[in-house]
């Protein structure tokens, strides 16, 4: 059966979404999950929803997708422990130090690859099956079609987004957040750098393109394909930072969806609570071009009118659908929008009215024009009816007792319910009836007082034996009956624990550190060879999210956990900084599936380094063998949506070089081959003179981009004498950034 997978940032909004029919919730803690800024759950609140979800036959996923460094990894197996000990059904992880403390210690405890792992391929997946994942979230990226041949290929199960926001960049992929605004996505404080506002430079033109919320995309919403959708394991509903009535709303309709209930009515209710406008998004085939909505990034609201009079603060609305007294509405004037709520409402008499559904009018200080569309964001009406099924049971189980009432002996029911049984006994002694015995109807009367449980009563066998019950033994036997199935119910998920295989040491001799060097262009690859350079990364990046592999020739730097599968037992292997790797414990995961040098992430700064070195060296009384980047302009977000395609640029990338302007920082704009584009830091990380500092790191990367020939033979030289513990000051703060690695990043 495929599972609806709902999101809760709280108790309220997950009783919301298992009051409409959700068969699963994933939700966080208070740490190491990708929403910090949700209320989220603590250990209290956890075994609360633990037990109110299992109750009522709906798992719990606990979300931990962050990266964790190496002075948080105690912390992490500790709540680790604690989820297991609850009963909690699943984890869902991006770093791979979470993932294998799950699959080495954990029977009944799912490991679950998040899409921060940017799994978007058969290669990926049959790599996590091999290691233990029970389920796997794929890409956003991946379209229906390749959705299905993995899983009948792979032979495991497959989990997708089906509605909500959208990341422009690959999952995991991003370090937008981190490295302009010092909050990184990958640590779940992402603070939202593709909904801000960029102008659109051609500077090989002196152009601007103008200013637009240019990476801000659509949500998802894919509830006319649910057919297609019913052969996909779990569907799952982004919307952990959202309010209680969001998630009812969404949850109720592609439950309705699921069951072959919807209607045309029920599915434009989707329109009624937040959205930011809709695609079918890359599932389903939606042009790049369409991704966006480059004029807002927030709530859209659907349109109900536009104005048709103005007449001394008094405005009148041409209504196409219902506006209510109280309902929230936004007025666009010039490109700007008017947001107020409907406090008075009148007639063309100027008579207060609580609603309208033709012309209405509303007092307005603000200056509008005719024809201005009137958008409702609120529906207050609405949203009252959402409130109501925020806390409903969404289904009743049916509750068989068998009574055994005999004089001179206790009561006894024995009951049975929701795949439990239990047995009761009163402590108190029946008596004969003088005159009236309890009756099989008078049992039924109070054993159906359920209306405060999850129960309804349905058979009950009873025969009558001259017995007196009273009312009141009655009513304490349904009460403990029901206490006594709830803990049965909670009771019956195993949480059992493995034996690890111990730990086999891998280790690599230390070498005079080096020079290695990724470059764009055949220019730039012949500078580095020129300056000595032996190790290049050019024809050999397999990059994160490539998902085309053909046979190569010697080593590869690799970026994803497909080329990793593919090219493991044929080439010797770098893994490049897009495995987000910050701790020792996920070094040592990719030197045993045969890394021969790990690339350190770009969101680790001198402290971590050092603490993931020393660290790796107490587990494993040797070395690992690491690279890191020191040089270049970072890869802020890689995304298979074109900015250019959406302004009609189509095709003058290759000769025109364009950037995106917030402010004053500026971030060039790299298009590929296959029309997928990367979204650079207009400073350039410059670590060059701090390479003394840095210990147990083997190769310094210098990552070139734009660089012309003579710029590249410059930074060499330079790198080249600082490797040579020459003193050098090559960092020019009004260029140059130091990226994370000086300060905390959060």
């Amino acid at each position: 059966m495929t599972e609806l997978l709902a999101p809760a940032g709280n108790m309220d909004a997950l009783k919301a979404a298992i009051s409409n029919g959700c068969d699963a919730i994933y939700l966080g803690m208070t740490k190491f999950g990708a929403r910090a800024y949700s209320t989220n759950f603590d250990e209290e609140t956890l075994k609360e929803a633990v037990n109110y979800a299992h109750l009522r036959n709906v798992k719990i996923y606990v979300t931990m997708n962050t990266i964790v460094f190496d002075d948080e990894i105690d912390d992490m197996k500790k709540q680790v422990d604690f989820i297991n000990s609850i009963g909690v059904d699943g984890v869902i992880v991006q770093d791979l130090a979470v993932f294998n403390y799950i699959v080495e210690n954990f029977k009944d405890l799912e490991a679950h690859c998040s899409t921060q792992m940017g799994i978007d391929d058969l290669q990926g997946m049959l790599l996590f099956k091999e290691l233990g994942a029970k389920r796997v979230v794929l890409s956003r990226e991946v379209d229906i079609q390749t959705v299905k041949q993995i899983r009948k290929q792979a032979q495991i199960p497959i989990e997708i987004f089906v509605h909500g926001a959208l990341c422009v960049s690959y999952s995991g992929n991003c370090l937008m957040s981190g490295l302009t605004g010092n909050r990184s996505g990958n640590r779940g404080r992402c603070i939202g750098s593709c909904r801000k506002e960029y102008e659109i430079i051609n500077v090989s033109q002196n152009q601007s393109l103008g200013n637009h919320y240019i990476l801000s995309t659509k949500d998802l919403n894919t509830i006319d394909y649910i057919d297609q959708l019913k052969d996909i394991d779990s569907l799952k509903i982004e919307g952990r930072m959202k309010e209680p009535e969001y998630v009812a709303n969404v949850v109720s309709r592609y439950r309705m969806a699921l069951d072959g209930t919807l209607s045309k009515e029920d599915a434009d209710k989707l329109n009624c609570t937040f959205q930011r406008t809709f695609t079918k998004g890359y599932l389903f085939g939606e042009d790049k071009k369409n991704i966006t909505n480059i004029d807002r990034p927030n709530h859209h609201g659907y349109e109900i009118g536009y104005v048709s009079n103005v007449n001394k603060g008094m405005v009148q609305i041409k209504l196409s659908k219902p506006l209510n007294q109280n309902d929230t509405i936004r007025i666009r004037h010039n490109n700007e929008d008017i947001v107020l709520t409907v406090a008075r409402l009148y007639d063309q008499n100027k008579n207060y009215i609580s609603s309208s559904d033709d012309t209405c009018f509303i007092q307005l200080k603000e200056k509008v024009s005719l024809q201005d569309k009137v958008y409702k964001t609120k529906d207050i009406r609405y949203y009252d009816e959402l409130s109501k099924l925020c806390d409903k049971e969404y289904r009743k189980y049916d509750l068989d007792i068998q009574v055994l009432a005999y004089p001179g002996c206790p009561l006894i029911i024995n009951a049975q319910s929701n795949g439990c049984t239990c047995s009761y006994e009163s402590d108190f002694i029946l008596d004969y009836a003088l005159n009236n015995p309890t009756t099989k109807e008078q049992i039924i009367k109070q054993m159906s007082r359920l209306n405060d449980t999850i129960y309804q009563l349905h058979n009950v066998e009873f025969e009558q034996c001259d017995a007196f019950i009273p009312v009141k033994v009655l009513n304490q036997a349904r009460r403990e009956i029901v206490s006594l199935l709830n803990q049965e119910k909670t009771n019956q998920k195993q949480h059992r624990l493995l034996n690890s295989n111990g730990h086999k040491s891998i280790t690599f001799p230390t070498k005079r550190p080096y020079l290695t060097a990724s470059v764009t262009n055949k220019e730039q690859y012949q500078a580095c060879k020129e300056m000595g350079i032996t190790e290049i990364y050019f024809d050999n990046i397999v990059r994160r999210n490539q998902n085309h592999y053909e046979p190569k020739e010697g080593p590869l730097l690799v970026g994803g956990y497909g080329g990793l599968y593919e090219y493991r037992h044929t080439n010797p292997i770098i893994s490049d900084y897009s495995f987000n790797v910050v701790n020792a414990d996920a070094i040592y995961q990719l030197h045993a599936l045969g890394v021969q040098r790990v690339t350190l992430s770009y969101e680790m700064n001198r402290n971590h380094i050092e603490e993931c070195v020393n660290r790796y060296y107490q587990q494993n009384n040797g070395y690992p063998c690491l690279e890191m980047i020191i040089y270049g302009r970072a890869p802020l977000l890689f995304t298979k949506y074109c900015p250019l395609k959406k302004l009609n640029q189509c095709g003058k990338c290759k000769e025109n070089q364009f950037i995106l302007k917030n402010g004053l920082d500026t971030f060039p704009i790299v298009s590929h081959e296959d029309c997928t584009c990367t979204i650079l830091n207009g400073k350039e990380l410059n670590l060059i003179d701090e390479i003394k500092d840095i210990k147990g790191v083997e190769a310094f990367r210098l990552n070139f981009t734009l660089e012309s020939s003579e710029e590249v033979k410059s930074v060499i030289k330079q790198a080249y004498e600082s490797l040579n513990g020459i003193e050098i000051n090559s960092f020019n703060p009004q260029t140059d950034t130091r990226g994370h690695f000086n300060k905390e990043i959060v």
